[in-house]
Parts: C-alpha cells; structure tokens; sequence
C-alpha cells in the first residue's frame, strides 16, 4: 500500500505541472496519496519503512493537493479579474 501511495503523491505533483485539466488530476490524485498514504501508515505490524513511506506519501500528496487547488483559485481569480476589465 505504501508504494501505491508514494505513486499517486508522485503522480500528482508531476500533474500540478501539466497544462488545462492538471489541476483537478493533482488534487484527485493528492487525495488518494493522503487516503492511501493513511492507511499505510496505520499498520502497526508493518515495517518502519512501509510506515515511513506512508508518512511520506500523506505528506506528498497533501502539497500536491495543495498546489493543486491553489492553481483553481488563482484561474479563478483571474477569470474575475477578466471580468471586471470587460464588463
């Protein structure tokens, strides 16, 4: 599980970088880094570096959703700045 979460973290902070829809793909794919990453990082009978991986997935996947929906904001914010200037 802890693999699979550091992949979708990873995945999401390389979508931040992507073009039109890689914003909502960052913040999706942050989410289940955070939910993935969680569940790894729960189990106690695992090993510390499963544990560890999992830490560093919710981490990951937290800024990836983070940029993600600050990149939302900010084409948000210039779309009403936009409309102010025409309208």
């Amino acid at each position: 599980m802890a693999r699979l979460a550091l992949a979708f973290a990873a995945l999401g902070l390389v979508a931040v970088l992507v073009a039109a829809p890689g914003q909502y793909v960052a913040m999706g794919l942050g989410i289940a880094a955070v939910g993935a990453g969680r569940i790894a990082y729960q189990r106690r009978t695992a090993p510390g570096m499963h544990r560890l991986a999992g830490a560093a997935a919710m981490t990951m996947g937290g800024m990836s959703l983070l940029l993600g929906a600050v990149r939302v904001v900010l084409a948000l914010a210039a779309l009403s700045h936009l409309e102010r200037l025409l309208g």
